[in-house]
């Protein structure tokens, strides 16, 4: 799939370059599939078939001399997965089965869920299992709002993908509701959980030639920023499902959404662009990661609690930890492998860190648990 951008071309243009790349390409082996147009933002993205990305792009020369930005090479399946099957094709140009045009973007959204105990019986600690009931939860909201699960290794999230926006944040809300009452059926077994939900959007390349790779990396990213059993959208969802005001979404009062605005989104992509580049570093401190974003002390810490009701100190703990239970949980290695992955040189530390926040030490924790 290639992309173009900064065209100013409406879709009648494109069909005719669509035209000329299949006058041309048999010449080259090559086969131009589709094409999709936003014609507000001046983007252009175009599905085909061939021996490699040069090739691919001789055809377009050749044709109408509108190279792409950039060209990346796509796995069959993984399209199919982002990009759903229930398409029309008019003289290569993709519309929804319903006729509404596809502008191209998807929505992705992430779930995470950490389990919490105060448990002291050994026979009690199979709990902390990955909450299997609360997955069934989110997975069921998923399926029934139109998603698709994404299978993802990096970490144990939950991340699907959605056609429509307004379906994507429905789910959202749903999966909010859903876990919450799961919350307090939990505290009868003396056991708990907290969740986070990160929604953002996006189109499926980019200069940085990955398919949908910013688009998941941003949902990833607002999840990790959520506060506690909050939904985080971004703002290009907000726009594509025309949520003019979030605080209509709010139900009862321990519910909470909210969406970045760009500017927020900025900031919040050069956060994460420091911190994943320095999590695994003991001497990383709160000074360089302000000097490394470029602002203040006090800018950073009024800009994080702002963002995310967290101090830097406390945000960075908690990237640490969320890290560290995703390791244990794929038993990554031993423990004190694991604490220096997550920027702890000193095992008892993390220890004492890890028990604070989850309720025991990682040792009964990677003893228990099921592999992700």
């Amino acid at each position: 799939m290639d992309f173009h951008k900064g065209l100013f071309v409406t879709v009648e243009d494109v069909k005719n370059a669509h035209i000329a790349d299949e006058r041309v390409q048999d010449k080259y082996g090559v086969k131009y599939h589709q094409f999709w147009v936003n014609e507000e933002a001046g983007a252009v993205f175009c599905l085909m078939e061939g021996p490699d990305k040069e090739t691919c792009e001789a055809v377009h020369r050749e044709a109408h001399g509108n190279v792409a930005c950039s060209i990346v090479q796509v796995e069959p399946g993984f399209y199919k997965l982002l990009m759903g099957d229930d398409q029309r094709i008019d003289k290569g140009h993709v519309k929804f089965e319903d006729g509404v045009v596809d502008l191209g973007y998807r929505n992705i959204l992430v779930v995470t869920i950490h389990a919490l105990t105060t448990l002291t019986a050994s026979s009690d600690y199979p709990l902390l299992q990955y909450p299997l009931d609360e997955r069934r939860v989110v997975l069921d909201k998923i399926s029934d709002c139109h998603g698709r699960e994404i299978k993802w290794s990096s970490d144990d999230s939950i991340i699907s993908v959605f056609n429509s926006s307004a379906n994507a944040v429905r789910c959202a809300l749903e999966i909010q509701k859903g876990l919450l009452a799961e919350q307090q059926r939990a505290q009868e077994k003396n056991f708990g959980f907290y969740f986070r939900v990160g929604l953002g959007a996006g189109q499926p390349v980019t200069e940085n030639d990955e398919f949908f790779g910013e688009a998941i990396k941003l949902a990833c990213r607002l999840c990790n920023l959520a506060r506690t059993n909050e939904v985080l959208i971004s703002s290009l969802v907000s726009d594509l499902c025309d949520i003019k005001d979030l605080s209509r979404l709010h139900g009862p009062a321990n519910v909470t959404v909210r969406s970045l605005n760009t500017s927020e989104e900025k900031f919040v992509n050069n956060l994460f662009r420091v911190t994943d580049k320095n999590l695994s570093d003991d001497n990383f401190s709160i000074e360089a990661l302000s000097r490394d974003i470029g602002i203040s002390r006090p800018q950073l810490y009024r800009k994080i609690v702002t963002l995310t009701g967290r101090s830097p100190n406390d945000l960075i703990i908690d990237l640490r930890m969320d890290k560290a239970v995703s390791l244990l949980k794929k038993k990554a290695g031993n423990i004190s492998q694991i604490a220096l992955e997550v920027g702890y040189s000193n095992p008892s530390y993390f220890a004492k860190c890890f028990t604070k926040k989850f309720g025991c030490t990682p040792s009964k924790y990677i003893e228990t648990v099921r592999v992700a």
